[in-house]
């Protein structure tokens, strides 16, 4: 579809959720049944087949004519990932000048630790008027609450989204401040976070979700972690860490109520 404005396509973040289809949302579906768009989706390598596409494909949705795989390779080494997003601007951006929207698939939600967001800032270091539509989704660590059926927070509970890769020690210090930890990206520090949490007594509290909404979905709960021992899990898998013994500060209350100027603003007695 042209953009008749500007007569460029219109890029879009097109969330899929974790795994499970039936977690498409509406608006991404209606989008993934247009026959006239591009569809681009990340992988790891080129040997590598990509999740978000194999999302889509168990939804039992059809591909474009045109659809391409855009290698993101998973490293920190920061020129190789620079280069990656350029490649991948190369390959979308005449596509985008020549009226043809782009639909970016995305695992899990578009705006949470995603590549589109990458993507997008090197389009737009080339082309000052992109058109973006980013479509919300359910991430993962919501679909990995649900799957346990516990509340991720409730309340005034804190929560912290951090990836693993930060370490045990940096992870450690938020106890104090956060009552949930979403900790993403387990892979490399399985052995240490379990250590970890045997030794804060956090075992009760945690669990493991294993690519969450696929078909081969897992998870392990408190001490059946500690099986997790010289194994390997899936880079698609997070822990979810409940702290009991955080001890809580003064909380603000009464955040509702009007004060005296905002009462006298609307007419009522201070």
């Amino acid at each position: 579809m042209v953009n008749e404005a500007s007569r460029m396509g219109t890029l879009y973040g097109l969330s899929l959720g974790p795994g499970d289809p039936g977690l498409i949302t509406r608006r991404a579906w209606q989008l993934l049944e247009r026959r006239d768009a591009l569809w681009v989706y990340p992988t790891r390598s080129s040997k590598s087949p990509s999740y978000a596409y194999d999302i889509v494909g168990r939804a039992g949705l059809l591909p474009p004519a045109e659809h391409q795989a855009l290698l993101f390779p998973m490293t920190h080494d920061a020129e190789k990932l620079v280069r990656s997003w350029e490649r991948a601007a190369d390959y979308v951006l005449p596509r985008l000048r020549a009226g043809q929207d782009v639909m970016f698939l995305v695992e899990g939600d578009a705006s949470t630790y995603a590549t589109f967001g990458h993507l997008v800032r090197s389009l737009r270091a080339r082309e000052e008027g992109l058109a973006v539509e980013v479509v919300a989704g359910v991430n993962s660590f919501s679909a990995a609450s649900a799957a346990l059926a516990r509340p991720l927070c409730e309340q005034d509970d804190t929560v912290a989204i951090v990836p693993a890769a930060y370490g045990v020690s940096a992870i450690d210090r938020l106890l104090d401040d956060f009552d949930s930890l979403v900790l993403l990206k387990v892979k490399p520090l399985i052995e240490d976070l379990l250590d970890w949490l045997e030794a804060r007594e956090l075992l009760a509290g945690a669990s493991l979700i294993e690519r969450c909404g696929a078909p081969d979905e897992r998870i392990l709960r408190g001490e059946e972690m500690l099986a997790l021992r010289g194994s390997t899990v899936s880079y698609l898998s997070l822990m979810l860490v409940h702290s009991p013994h955080r001890i809580r500060g003064e909380r603000i209350r009464g955040c509702l109520k009007k004060n005296t100027r905002q009462a006298q603003a609307a007419g009522a007695p201070a």
